[in-house]
């Protein structure tokens, strides 16, 4: 018999016993064993933080995140192993592919993060604030790895996303994690670990592995520790209400299954493209993955004069799913992840029956192709319809974990809004309709309690990801049920397991913690100029302080010709009454483009091209004989990877370049991006 195995302390544990008998959900038959008895948690934290974590820490963003890309790359190659044994969870082809292709999915959206960040294990956040009359007392804040590890308590529809869409996210932020996927289905986890682990892209320790129950596995986290939660808000609760997480003030994410919701917009009647698209989606949400999915729709909330016709719809595409093995041509529906559920989905179903009707759908009787419905973890479509949601209330509180949905009415907008939002917190919704007026007032007036809101048409339809996907680089959480938690999130999903720590001191010594130019701090003139040096030779701070250019009307004359820009302000003197400038006054870009010519060393050297500009700002008004100059500092460095072995070596420097007049005074501002060879090109 197949053991499953856990991986601690840099090695592979049976466990003792058996806590977890593992089952294929379309055979029954039983696929191997698993338990987590025996593992010692303690130990394994602290490997984690030490081992691990230190080797995290180390690296910078950009390293990390060429680290999760090579890991993408790696797994996608071996994808094939990993639908195999999806399959064993009742899974279809495009349900596995949502777990397994979509989870490697979210690796290469968090690497490509990496552009946002600095070439530094830890993260800048936001701007300098001036603490100091004379500015030689400032503030900013850094954000840095917390030294803990992410405990992850994954659920059983999504055993490789689940770990993939977390794993992701921390290590990108330099934090190690503990993997706990459910005892269902953490035989498809383990799998993926083990080519992660023989792999060896990722340091020792950032990556453990917990399959079993995992009895005790939060009892040693301390206060830089983060654990994560997604499965049942009842025992999410029960985590999060530890008395270990309360008095270490740890860092818990809850995301819950929630009652979502999707609602045909009035103005989406059958004759339109949205109808069709509506019962399409719907149909979808309560197919795939058999309902399984924390985002599935469980309440369909429709205008009351088209609820009989959206029932018709929505139970003809059902009554053409073919249910049965996945490996079966034409089956479209595979089973429940375990018999378990079955019996959990059946009870929260005949709860249900007591307050509304089922209009599709039969708990005994439907057909199963290529299996025994007996044997294997089936569930019919239940189509529930509930004329009365205002007071008939269960649908808003009881979550049938299956392909079970129910269809409710709405007199208008604000009964639509009002019956989303007694779903007491979700972590999606969707509006289907035509008419942009329409989304907008159910999107304002339904976020404040849901985590993501897709509004769907037929101008989107054809590149939308639907209702139930959540994406990389957005927030999947929802307030209240759904748990008041956050992850992904792009950027934000990784400063989630940063510690943000304010920093005071004098602009030199901020720019050396920072590795970003602080305005006050010390310039060192630069020699030989900034563009005869290589990447690795520029030094932060270090000024080019450029010749002078006495600015005339020829100029501003000229530079309108060669622009086209004739705006009265540069042109026409007689206009400006009424206006805050003195006279005619020279074009903002004119004094970028002649701070360019001062600037730049024209011989070919290490600069390989300047492109782009960013934060371009003309604060000062300069007229005809004013003379202008440039300090033109080195702002911030990036390393680059090379794309290719005959790619160049080369990183990207930001410039800062500040256009001053003869009484010393900034006039324009701007950061300027290059892209500069690295020495060891050569």
């Amino acid at each position: 018999m197949q053991r499953y195995k856990s991986y601690a302390l840099g090695k592979w544990f049976d466990g003792d016993g058996v806590e977890t008998n593992l089952y294929n959900a379309i055979t029954g038959e039983k696929i191997g064993e698993a338990s987590s008895a025996g593992l010692d948690y303690a130990a394994m934290l602290e490997y984690g933080r030490k081992t691990g974590g230190r080797m995290l820490r180390k690296m910078t963003f950009q390293e990390r995140g060429r680290m999760l890309k090579a890991l993408a790359l790696h797994l996608i190659s071996k994808k094939e192993k990993y639908y195999q044994a999806s399959a064993w969870t009742g899974a279809t082809r495009v349900d596995s592919w949502i777990d397994i292709e979509g989870g490697i999915g979210n690796l290469f959206a968090n690497a490509s993060l990496r552009k946002q960040f600095p070439d530094l294990p830890y993260y800048v956040d936001g701007v300098a604030a001036p603490l100091s009359k004379n500015g030689s007392f400032i503030g900013h804040h850094i954000m840095v790895p917390k030294e803990g590890v992410a405990v992850h308590i994954n659920a059983f529809n999504f055993p490789i996303w689940g770990m993939l869409e977390k794993i992701a996210v921390n290590m990108m932020a330099g934090v190690p994690a503990i993997v706990k996927p459910s005892g269902a289905t953490c035989y498809l986890t383990e799998i993926m670990v083990h080519d992660i682990i023989d792999s060896k892209i990722i340091p020792e320790g950032a990556l453990q592995l917990v399959c079993g129950a995992g009895r005790g596995i939060t009892d040693h986290v301390t206060s830089e520790d983060v654990v994560t939660f997604t499965g049942s808000a009842s025992t999410g609760l029960m985590l999060k209400s530890a008395p270990r997480i309360a008095q270490h003030n740890i860092l818990f994410n809850l995301e819950a299954d929630s009652l979502n919701a999707t609602i045909l917009g009035e103005k989406a009647t059958p004759d339109t493209e949205e109808f069709a698209l509506f019962i399409k989606e719907t149909v979808k949400e309560m197919t795939v993955k058999a309902g399984q999915k924390c985002t599935a729709v469980r309440r369909i909330i429709v205008p009351e004069n088209l609820t009989e016709e959206v029932e018709k719809a929505i139970a003809a595409r059902l009554a053409s799913t073919v249910i049965g093995d996945p490996s079966v041509e034409g089956v479209r529906m595979g089973s429940l992840a375990t018999r378990g559920q079955v019996e959990s989905v059946r009870a929260s179903v005949e709860e249900l029956a007591k307050s509304q009707e089922i209009v599709f759908g039969d708990l005994d009787n439907f057909n199963v192709l290529g299996a025994d419905k007996n044997v294997g973890a089936f569930f019919s479509p239940i189509l529930f319809r509930n004329s009365d949601p205002f007071n008939k209330t269960d649908v808003h509180n009881i979550e049938a974990f299956g392909p079970v949905a129910t269809v409710m009415p709405y007199k208008n907008l604000d009964d639509a809004i009002e019956l989303a939002k007694m779903g007491k917190g979700s972590l999606v919704s969707s509006i289907v309709t035509p008419c942009n007026k329409e989304a907008r007032e159910y999107v304002v007036g339904a976020a404040s309690m849901h985590g993501r809101i897709l509004v769907l048409n037929k101008e989107c339809a054809k590149e939308s990801t639907g209702h139930g996907s959540p994406m990389p680089l957005l927030t999947h959480g929802g307030p209240g049920r759904a748990g008041g938690g956050e992850e992904m999130g792009g950027k934000r999903g990784i400063l989630h397991y940063l510690q943000r720590t304010a920093i005071q001191g004098h602009p030199t010594t901020i720019t050396e913690i920072t590795q970003q130019f602080q305005v006050g701090a010390a310039m060192p003139e630069a020699n030989p100029h900034v563009f005869r040096k290589h990447f690795e030779e520029l030094v932060i701070g270090e000024t080019v302080f450029t010749h002078k250019h006495t600015v005339t009307d020829a100029d501003i004359v000229n530079f309108a010709n060669v622009s086209g820009d004739n705006f009265y302000a540069h042109m026409d003197a007689t206009s400006l009454e009424g206006t805050i400038f003195e006279r005619r006054v020279a074009h903002g870009y004119f004094i970028l483009s002649k701070a360019a010519g001062l600037f730049v060393d024209p011989k070919k050297g290490p600069v390989l091209l300047n492109y782009g500009l960013e934060e371009a700002r003309f604060v000062k008004p300069v007229y005809p004989g004013a003379t202008i100059g440039v300090r033109f500092t080195v702002k911030e460095k990036i390393d680059q990877e090379k794309r290719s072995e005959d790619d160049i070596a080369k990183g990207i420097v930001k410039f800062l370049v500040d256009v001053y007049d003869e009484t010393g005074e900034t006039v324009a501002l701007a950061t300027i991006l290059t892209m500069v060879k690295k020495l060891n090109d050569e």
